[in-house]
Parts: structure tokens; C-alpha cells; sequence
């Protein structure tokens, strides 16, 4: 869910990139040719034009400049650049932050998404040690690592999650872990049992959006299946706090998004964050509509109605936006 800040513009180029990670995939055009659904081109015309409240920018200051420089140091490399986010300044000040492990290649083609698709390179053993050395150089007191999708390996990259985070809690005790993880299509159980070395306090997959919409924007995934994970995490860990993100914009009906809310409150998540979607370029998936800032605040309240620990909503929420400000009241 953590799609860049503005729309790319139509120069973007269109075939094979080198990732901020130094490896080599396709984006934009090139990446989305063979999704089920076809997505054609937007133009000018065609696109809606962002209201005046989400023309936000990202914070730069000596703080984001010296953490980047750390990032850099270490040869790693933290979502929140990637991505642009608007709230690397707030997060950053607050010693948070949010980094992407197993390199910059994904194995899916996800329409709404940036990250380029390709074949990835093999595992950096080293990257575990590097990334908790960083932790403890950046004093973070809250980190949340993520992954591209590795449908190539056997547990899904869960025991490089694991070694993660054990090695930052070696290096950095006391510190809290949230994993922002993929699907583990087709291997949930390998997946978890390689997890369950080192459960992070937090376990977070994002559902992304309604089910209507999964051929669309999520190919290769499963509504159903991503619900499972949630919940089979929960039943092996009842002390865990599982969250989940939804994106809004992409064509779902107030409804639907109820429906889906409603669902993982079933499927016993504890937090649920919900975003504007803002489409990376003209070749992915277009926003539909741009929901106001009191909407959000109304599914904010549905949700907590509905058993949510809590709901972090707004245009500019992304998955791990006050992320650590739920669990210092656990």
C-alpha cells in the first residue's frame, strides 16, 4: 500500500529500470502487459484531478538527510524513501521507520503497485546483520520490515524475516518489530513455522482492497487466502497484534469496503489502516475517486465500532503510519 506520493509523469519510462536497489526489472508498461485484467493507458483528460488537501510533499530536514545517509552506509534501503512517502519527517523524528528486505524485485505483477517484477537475485545472508547494525546506528525504538513478493522461495522468505528479527533484537534490545509480509501463497504453514523462531510483536499483510477487485489489482493473489494467514497467525500467536491495510480508490463501492472491514474483524485483526490510493503512473490502475478527509473519519468510527483496537485513516496513511504509537499502549 505504500504507492508513491504523485502520479508519475507520462515520460516515465516504459521499460526494463534499475531499482534504487541495484537490480534490474520491469515497470510501468512493460511490467503490467501480462495482468489478466488490461488496464488502457490514462491521459490527461482522463485523469481526476487531486483535490487541494493531498498536494502534500515529504518533510525533508537534517534528521531524514542524516538517517538516509546511515540507510546508504549500510547498503539498505527504507520504504519510506522508496516510496516518497509524505510522512518520512514525522516518522523519522519519532525514530521509526520502515525498511524493504530481499532485494527490489518482486515475483508479482500487482496493478496498483510500483515495485518493478522480474526474476530476484538470491537471498544477501548478510542483510539480516546489516539491517540490525543500522537499527541500532539510527536508534530506532520501532522498526517495520518488509518484503517484496518471493514466490521463488520454498517458505516464502520467512526465515529471512526471522533472522531479521532476531538480530535486531540481539543488537537492539527492547526494541519492538512489525512485519509487513507478503501472501506465502501455497505455503502458509512452511512459511509460519520458519516464523515462529522469532514472531515479531506485530504481524501485518495487507488485504489491499476488496475482494471484487483482486483479479484487477492483486494477480496471483487470493482474498480468502490472505484472510487465512491473518488468522492462522493469531491462532499460533493469540499474543500477537495481526493488522491489516486497505486502500481506497480503486473502484470499490462505501459498501464493499464495509464488507471487507467486517471481514477481518472475522478473522480476528486487531488494527486495520486505511489510505487514499494514488496510481504510480498512467499504466497502472487509475484512481476512481478521491475520498474526503471526513469519510475517512467515518470509517475510522465504523471500525472501532466494530471491535478494531484501533483504525488509522486518512489520504495520506500509509501501512505503517503511527505504527508504533498502538502498541505503547499494549
Amino acid at each position: 500500500m505504500d504507492t508513491v506520493l504523485d502520479t508519475a509523469p507520462d515520460t516515465a519510462p516504459d521499460t526494463d529500470s534499475v531499482t534504487a536497489l541495484g537490480q534490474r526489472g520491469k515497470r510501468n508498461r512493460d511490467k503490467l502487459a501480462r495482468i489478466p485484467v488490461k488496464i488502457v493507458p490514462a491521459d490527461h483528460a482522463s485523469v481526476l484531478p487531486k483535490p487541494r488537501w493531498l498536494h502534500a510533499r515529504p518533510m525533508m530536514s537534517e534528521t531524514v538527510a542524516g538517517m538516509a545517509a546511515i540507510l546508504r552506509e549500510h547498503k539498505l534501503h527504507s520504504v519510506c524513501e522508496e516510496a516518497m512517502c509524505p510522512n518520512i519527517g514525522e516518522c523519522f523524528a519519532q525514530r521509526t521507520a520502515t525498511f524493504m528486505i530481499m532485494g527490489g524485485i518482486c515475483t508479482r505483477r500487482c496493478a496498483f503497485c510500483d515495485v518493478a517484477h522480474g526474476r530476484p537475485q538470491a537471498l544477501d545472508d548478510d542483510e539480516p546483520a546489516r539491517l540490525a547494525d543500522a537499527v541500532a546506528a539510527l536508534g530506532l525504538r520501532y522498526v517495520v520490515v518488509t518484503s517484496v513478493d518471493r514466490d521463488d522461495l520454498r517458505d516464502g522468505g520467512a526465515a529471512h524475516f526471522a533472522r531479521c528479527i532476531a538480530l535486531v533484537r540481539e543488537r537492539v534490545p527492547g526494541i519492538r518489530v512489525e512485519i509487513l509480509t507478503p501472501d506465502f501463497r501455497g505455503r502458509i504453514e512452511r512459511a509460519l513455522e520458519a516464523l515462529s523462531v522469532a514472531w515479531p510483536d506485530v504481524f501485518n499483510h495487507n488485504l489491499e482492497t476488496v475482494p471484487s477487485l483482486y483479479r484487477a489489482a492483486r494477480a496471483g493473489a487470493d482474498y480468502d487466502g490472505s484472510l487465512s494467514l491473518l488468522a492462522r497467525v493469531k491462532q499460533l500467536n493469540a499474543t500477537l497484534l495481526t493488522k491489516s491495510g486497505l486502500m481506497v480508490g480503486l473502484g470499490e463501492t462505501d459498501d464493499e469496503l464495509l464488507a471487507t472491514m467486517r471481514d477481518l474483524r472475522a478473522h480476528d485483526v486487531d488494527v486495520l489502516t486505511i489510505g487514499q490510493y494514488l496510481a504510480p503512473s498512467r499504466y497502472h490502475m487509475p484512481v476512481r475517486r478521491y475520498m474526503p478527509p471526513a469519510t475517512f473519519d467515518l470509517l475510522r468510527d465504523e471500525g472501532l465500532k466494530m471491535g478494531f483496537i484501533d483504525v488509522v485513516a486518512g489520504p495520506l496513511v500509509r501501512s505503517s503510519y503511527h505504527a508504533d504509537q498502538v502498541v505503547r499502549t499494549r
